[in-house]
């Protein structure tokens, strides 16, 4: 490799490296995109292999969901094209939305999300699925990277 095709990637690299340190400073000043009230009262939607009469049986949705009661609204329509069941809920409070809650787990839409996922689960499964291993065991930096980003989504399930 000659010196200016060297010099060439150094300053690629580089520029990427600006380009990611300016995005990250943008996304931790100011407000942000994800905390406005149309985020926070947003659907969240999963598609269900079930019929909507499986789904909402005796008119009681399932466990997970009914346990945040009066925390969510929650819908549940035909998936398109009968592909099963749309289950959507979305938050009906307030609550903390910034980032420090979201890493904490304090941001109530990972409860809704986590419930959504657990509803699903029991859905189709019968039960609750839950990882065995670890994301990974490699000891390297990426491994370490990943086990720390998994830490932080807490109740956002698996990266």
């Amino acid at each position: 490799m000659t010196t200016k095709a060297l010099i060439g990637r150094l300053m690629i690299v580089a520029g990427v490296g600006v380009a990611g340190a300016r995005a990250v400073r943008r996304t931790m000043s100011g407000p942000h995109r994800g905390d406005d009230a149309a985020t926070h009262n947003r659907w969240l939607v999963v598609t269900v292999l079930r019929s909507p009469d499986e789904v909402v049986s005796d008119g009681t949705l399932p466990a997970p969901l009914a346990q945040l009661g009066d925390l969510v609204e929650v819908q549940v329509r035909p998936a398109p094209g009968d592909k099963g069941t749309e289950l959507a809920a979305r938050l009906t409070g307030g609550g903390p939305t910034s980032a420090a809650a979201r890493v904490q787990g304090k941001d109530p839409r990972q409860r809704v999300r986590a419930a959504l996922r657990e509803a699903k689960s029991i859905l189709e499964v019968g039960e609750i699925v839950r990882p065995d291993a670890p994301p990974t065991t490699h000891p390297g930096p990426g491994g370490r990277l990943v086990g720390k980003a998994t830490d932080i989504a807490q109740g956002e399930g698996r990266l």
